[in-house]
């Protein structure tokens, strides 16, 4: 899978082994340098932490397990110690993730929890796999000392002790690495970031879900855990089986030996001898002297003796003293113990007893029977020997937590590279095209083509059903891109038509005015530029948003639209308007509003656009001051927009010809503009319109046969 183009998957492959392999190598080495320095501590840590500065979590894991497994070539102890590795490979990530390796205080903390791992943990391990033991070296000499000082316990005097060992060492070890990795060029350290399998946080993703469900991440790694779990349970719990059954086995076919020696020594004169002259018997003291040297060589031989069964009991043929039990004498008869009783009908024919495992007061014992018979095949008696298993059970207790700490570190080594896997080729691309998805943007012609960009750049090759979603998600949205196209581009039309329309019905309505000329334009462009002025100033700034702005300008032609309504000869009167007329065209205002609102009530949804249509047409007369028509509004009961238009159908007005009078200045206008400023006029609409004077003049200049107004988009 491609998710980055800065390193092709070969290179990065190959980046990555070098990195454990370069890890490992170091804690091969620091682990040379302590044997040859006759050092008591281990040194064996070094490309561990500093893998985790370099390269995160995976090389860093990996390292830690392969470093104990190579060291087990040698040292087949050192491989169980894997879990403690590993562990401490967690540890060192999580610090690097936190920053504590990069500030004093924060180091100290760090290397106490690598050697609350290593020392305290590695010590319980030890002391487990050594049989309750901790073996030896010299934390053991260390510990022996602390007992003699503080009077302390084997167990906590050895836990104390490798702690302190351990300490010592991690202190070693971190400097060593913190030191190297400051040395590491940079470049390296941005190239190791920019790698698919150095793990980073997930991209965050807009519009979650509100409800707390676990991560697709989470899931993963439960259920792999899980199942890892399951397995390796079952895979110990069938070897700790094997092994029991393997070890009974192993002693039985000790058993087995030393009950044919016994039986070998028991020939039909022997026996009679033994029991009528007990332990004055010649073949007696033979005996003694020859099962001596089994003893001294199988330590887990524990009572060696003979019997012949009878209906009321047992019948000493042989029996050996051992330390702490006196031995019966050959002739005594004794009663049936737990397992002949058991068998007392196979022992009395003769046959074949099978092992028997007993615990009593003796201990824990596994009893092997031989029968022995004479020339003739009659039974004479029976060889036994009962071995102590105690040892067994130390040595399965040290089994189980060597098998359990390599399946244990096997576990966490699958476990991370399982969800390393999955987050890099499932996790990761999903996030990856959430996020392009959360970012995509739709509003401009430019922000579309860099979105879609984004997604191709994506370039998401794995091959399999995430590649699928990946093409299908940029199919998508290809095709909607190009309908948003189509889209807009028809919306731009329909727009041009409805400004098209509007400034055609202004200037027919206008055509009929003789006197007013290129009033609809220019008022629109100054509009526009009291508007944008204000805006740039922070005036009115809750109410001035682009798409208000949009629809003010717009709407603007129309704010004479009532005009239709008066008759030719008060609208084109070459001289002054009687009250009488003067009153008919103030109705234009009043018209207005009745024509836009006629329009408003076809449609079926609100219009911001008509509505200010609507302000426009009905309230551009109302004044400041309050006596302006047609309803007499005054200060902010007036609509912002009409208060605006007032400025600019004012200021048009006085600069332009009309039948009644001559062209103003423009001088002269702006100052009448300022005169009427807070009676006829809003003081802030002014101040804005006077601060844009260079483009008001502009403007006020302009033939309207040239296409200079498209700025003002008219």
């Amino acid at each position: 899978m491609v998710l980055r183009k800065k390193s092709s998957r070969t290179e990065s492959l190959v980046l990555l082994l070098c990195t454990i392999a370069a890890g490992v190598g170091l804690n091969f080495l620091g682990r040379l340098l302590n044997t040859m320095l006759g050092l008591p501590l281990y040194l064996d840590n070094i490309g561990t932490i500093l893998t985790a500065l370099t390269g995160g979590v995976v090389p860093c894991i990996t390292v830690g397990f392969f470093s104990n497994i190579l060291n087990g070539l040698n040292d087949t102890t050192s491989m169980y110690y894997s879990v403690i590795s590993i562990l401490i490979a967690s540890a060192a990530v999580e610090c690097v993730r936190k920053r504590m390796l990069n500030r004093f205080p924060h180091i100290l903390l760090s290397v106490l929890i690598f050697a609350l791992i290593g020392g305290v943990g590695g010590g319980a391990l030890t002391w487990l796999i050594y049989g309750r033991d901790f073996g030896e070296g010299y934390a053991v000499d260390l510990a022996a000392r602390i007992r003699e000082s503080l009077s302390m316990g084997y167990f906590s005097s050895n836990m104390l002790a490798t702690f302190l060992v351990d300490l010592v060492d991690k202190a070693a070890v971190t400097a060593a690495s913190v030191l190297l990795y400051l040395a590491v060029p940079k470049n390296w350290l941005l190239e190791f970031r920019r790698q698919s399998w150095y793990l980073r946080r997930s991209p965050k993703t807009e519009g979650r879900t509100t409800r707390k469900r676990l991560s697709l991440s989470v899931k993963a790694s439960l259920a792999v855990s899980l199942s890892l779990t399951v397995a390796i349970s079952g895979a110990v719990a069938v070897s700790i089986i094997q092994y029991h059954n393997s070890a009974i086995r192993e002693y039985e076919d000790k058993g087995g030996v030393v009950t044919a020696i016994l039986a070998g020594m028991l020939d039909e004169e022997h026996v009679e001898d033994l029991l009528a002259k007990g332990r004055e018997a010649v073949s007696y003291r033979e005996m003694v002297e020859e099962l001596d040297n089994v003893l001294e060589s199988s330590p887990e031989v524990k009572y060696i003796y003979a019997y012949r069964v009878r209906a009321d009991g047992c019948l000493v043929v042989y029996d050996m003293d051992v330390p702490d039990v006196e031995a019966d004498n050959p002739g005594d008869l004794i009663e049936f113990d737990e397992t002949v009783a058991k068998y007392v009908d196979r022992f009395l024919a003769g046959e074949e007893i099978p092992p028997d495992i007993t615990e009593d007061e003796y201990g824990w014992l596994l009893s092997v029977y031989r029968p022995v018979l004479d020339a003739e095949g009659e039974l004479l008696c029976y060889a036994i020997v009962d071995l102590s298993m105690d040892n067994m059970r130390a040595e399965e207790i040290a089994f189980l937590a060597k098998l359990i700490s390599l399946f244990i570190g096997f576990l966490f080594l699958i476990i991370v590279h399982s969800i390393w896997l999955m987050r890099l080729f499932i996790i990761q691309p999903v996030n990856t095209i959430a996020d392009a998805a959360n970012r995509f943007s739709y509003d401009t012609p430019e922000a579309r083509v860099k979105s879609r960009s984004m997604v191709e750049e994506l370039s998401i090759t794995s091959g399999d059903e995430i590649e699928n979603l990946y093409n299908a998600y940029r199919k998508t949205t290809a095709d909607m891109m190009a309908y948003i196209d189509e889209v807009q581009h028809k919306s731009d039309q329909i727009t041009k038509l409805q400004n098209g329309l509007i400034l055609v019905l202004a200037d027919m309505v206008e055509s009929r005015d003789q006197n007013t000329g290129d009033h609809v334009k220019k008022t629109s462009a100054y509009v526009a530029i009291i508007l944008e002025q204000m805006k740039k100033e922070g005036i009115y700034a809750d109410k001035l948003t682009d798409s208000y702005i949009y629809d003010v300008v717009h709407s603007a032609p129309l704010h004479d639209v009532g005009k239709i309504t008066i008759s030719d000869t008060i609208l084109n009167k070459p001289g002054k308007l009687t009250d009488e007329e003067f009153a008919v065209m103030k109705t234009h205002a009043a018209s207005g509003e009745v024509i836009i609102n006629r329009v408003i009530n076809t449609m079926h949804e609100e219009s911001d656009y008509l509505n200010e249509a609507k302000k426009l047409a009905a309230y551009h007369h109302e004044k400041w001051n309050g006596l302006g028509y047609p309803r007499g509004l005054k200060g902010e009961e007036i609509p912002l927009s009409a208060r605006v238009m007032a400025v600019a159908d004012v200021f048009d007005a006085l600069i332009s010809r009309r039948s009644y009078k001559g062209p103003y200045s423009v001088e002269k206008s702006l100052q009448i503009i300022r005169d009427g400023t807070g009676t006829h006029f809003d003081p802030q609409v002014v101040k804005a319109f006077l601060d844009a004077e260079p483009e008001i003049r502009r403007v006020a200049e302009l033939n309207m046969e040239n296409d200079d107004l498209d700025q003002y988009n008219l």
